[in-house]
């Protein structure tokens, strides 16, 4: 039987997959909304810290950094690439997209704290 954890693990996996191809790629697309790059940075490591979080359940601190890394990795690959260009904004974003998670995680344990229910696993 595939417990929830390991579903969640290949969901992981295949997020890391997906947001590395688009990152790692060439933009075929054009940008009509500005600054439309960042949103999508912030919603890919919210993502990645919900998926981590579900699937490993790792310290705060342990998560941020390890996706602190990926971030700064993402960049240094972009700054390689002659299409893609490296941008501390980008990873501004990413780390917002990690403190976003866990500010909706905090938020969701206090209202079930606060309404004495017990968290549904």
């Amino acid at each position: 039987m595939i417990s929830k954890r390991n579903i969640f693990k290949l969901a992981l996996i295949a997020a890391l997959i997906a947001i590395s191809y688009l990152v790692f790629s060439r933009p075929s697309y054009p940008q009509l909304i500005p600054h439309m790059d960042k949103v999508g940075h912030l919603v890919s490591f919210f993502c990645l810290s919900y998926l981590t979080y579900l699937a490993f359940k790792p310290r705060w601190g342990f998560l941020a950094i390890t996706l602190a890394c990926y971030a700064i990795f993402i960049e240094l690959v972009q700054y390689w690439l002659p299409y893609r260009s490296a941008s501390l904004a980008d990873f501004a974003a990413d780390m917002l997209g990690v403190l976003l998670f866990y500010f909706c995680h905090w938020s969701y344990l206090r209202y079930f704290q606060a309404s004495h229910l017990s968290e549904p696993e």
